[in-house]
């Protein structure tokens, strides 16, 4: 697994050719490091035009969802396969906005998880805690509620990797990121969550947390000091190719690791 990562959420965002444009302009000034490894999720429509231009570039690409089954009458749905068929190396499960708009549950994630895993796709699976449960002092409970859910009866060989993001759900797109020392508190919850499930190996091995919310080449440097915040999930900021090619380069001057 890499040391750090770097993974861009475009969300609903851009059509075709805004995408292709915006891609293009990140891959021309990109600059690949063996530390770090870069993810762009795009939308569906457009992964396979950007796999074209892709070429041979380091930047890996991932998609914003995915389906439990391999085939299907499943109406709208896209496995597994699709993905890997348009040059997916990742997935994000469980995001918050489809657990908000969507209402899918931690049963959903844990039946993706298996599925993508099965299929040797990487998934980045997304935990964190709505504003009332912070308030009412419940959110370790509630990270820990998820990670349980998704990741319990799971059986892992040590060979796996995985990526869990732990996104405040009341901070993203807020365009004010929590405390970086208080976000590396819930990454400690989590791994602990995990080692509760896994033994300690496995999870030293096969996991690497990262944090999500507001993220900017401003703040990048403060959460990447953090011991056990191996990463990124970027959202708006990821739509600005100068912006995201800086917190690029910020995690790639970083020597936390």
């Amino acid at each position: 697994m890499k040391n750090i990562y770097i993974i861009a959420n475009w969300k609903m965002q851009l059509n075709l050719k805004e995408s292709i444009d915006l891609f293009n302009n990140i891959k021309q000034k990109f600059s690949h490091s063996e530390d770090v490894e870069t993810v762009i999720c795009p939308s569906y429509i457009s992964l396979p035009d950007i796999n074209r231009c892709k070429g041979g570039s380091k930047i890996r690409l991932g998609a914003q969802d995915v389906f439990w089954e391999d085939v299907g009458a499943y109406t709208g749905e896209i496995s597994c396969e699709m993905l890997k068929d348009v040059g997916c190396n990742y997935t994000i499960i469980g995001h918050s906005d489809r657990r908000k708009y969507f209402k899918e549950s931690d049963e959903m994630a844990h039946y993706k998880l298996r599925t993508v895993l099965k299929n040797s796709l990487v998934p980045i699976v997304c935990v964190g805690e709505t504003f009332q449960e912070r308030q009412e002092g419940k959110k370790e409970y509630a990270v820990i509620s998820q990670i349980t859910k998704a990741m319990s009866g799971i059986d892992l060989l040590g060979t796996e990797e995985i990526i869990v993001a732990y996104e405040p759900i009341w901070v993203i797109g807020s365009g004010r990121a929590i405390n970086a020392e208080e976000a590396e508190y819930m990454h400690q919850v989590i791994k602990q969550a995990l080692i509760d499930i896994f033994p300690v190996d496995i999870t030293e091995k096969c996991f690497r947390i990262i944090y999500g919310g507001s993220i900017n080449q401003t703040n990048i440097k403060t959460f990447l000091v953090q011991p056990n915040i191996k990463g990124v999930l970027v959202g708006g900021a990821s739509l600005n190719p100068d912006e995201f090619l800086g917190i690029v380069s910020e995690a790639k001057r970083e020597k936390c690791y």
